[in-house]
């Protein structure tokens, strides 16, 4: 694989999942590390991405325009779809208080959305997600500790669940792998669903972010069910028959 290959993948993974660290991604692709350091100075330079210590998150907007269309280069999977349910999520932002920004790349644009002038506390288990909000001095970030999963960066296991058995969250803003009537929200990982479940608890209430290729879909571990969320905000490749089953099962569906 030559130079440019391998920058394509860096951008697609970062892209993606919301992230890589260096030693992981390296030896999973079966680069050399400096390499792969090399081609995230370059992706950065573009604009492509964001380096974090020994790593990358997206090149998430931090103040964007009203209206004005992401400026990540490329296009991920459901980038318009995923664009468009992170701009109606930023109506259930509330004035102040508290929200929680789960780890995920729908997550992640909303993330780049968050309006000014309101007096929040961002809670969030994602590096990513703090990367993209780190210079934001009108905002009150609160990181949550944790092992972090290589390839999304994502914050997980006993120290994250601590944190959030004794926090109280007004917004808890979810993504998922998976989203059905017969096994509620699902993802792919154990631990992260424990995390997200936690979220739940702590929040007041639960606003999940799914395109629909997600919807009536199911994976490994489960982290609640549809009955437990308020909103569910997806995109208008849902099937209409699926989201009155989901509407039936508790949450008021927004489909934009």
């Amino acid at each position: 694989m030559d130079g440019e290959q391998r920058r394509r993948t860096i951008a697609h993974w970062v892209r993606e999942y919301g992230g890589l660290t260096v030693l992981e991604f390296a030896e999973q692709h079966g680069f050399s590390p400096e390499a792969v350091r090399s081609d995230l100075a370059a992706l950065e330079h573009q604009g492509t991405l964001r380096r974090v210590p020994d790593g990358a998150v997206p090149a998430v907007p931090v103040q964007p325009a009203a209206g004005a269309p992401s400026t990540a280069p490329g296009r991920c999977r459901m980038h318009a779809e995923k664009e468009r349910i992170a701009r109606a999520a930023v109506g259930e932002v509330p004035d102040g208080g508290s929200i929680l920004l789960d780890a995920g790349s729908t997550v992640a644009r909303l993330a780049g959305l968050l309006p000014t002038g309101r007096d929040l506390t961002v809670v969030t288990q994602s590096l990513a997600v703090a990367a993209a909000l780190s210079d934001r001095p009108d905002l009150d970030l609160m990181l949550i500790g944790g092992r972090v999963r290589g390839h999304s960066l994502a914050l997980v296991d006993s120290w994250a669940l601590r944190t959030l058995a004794g926090a109280r969250i007004d917004v808890a803003f979810l993504g998922a792998d998976g989203v059905s009537v017969r096994h509620g929200m699902t993802v792919r990982d154990g631990a992260v669903a424990m995390v997200k479940r936690a979220a739940m608890v702590a929040a007041q209430r639960t606003v999940l972010l799914a395109d629909h290729t997600k919807l009536d879909q199911d994976r490994l571990a489960s982290f609640g069910s549809l009955a437990e969320v308020d909103i569910l905000i997806t995109d208008d490749g849902a099937d209409p028959e699926r989201v009155g089953a989901i509407t039936a099962a508790g949450p008021r569906v927004v489909v934009v």
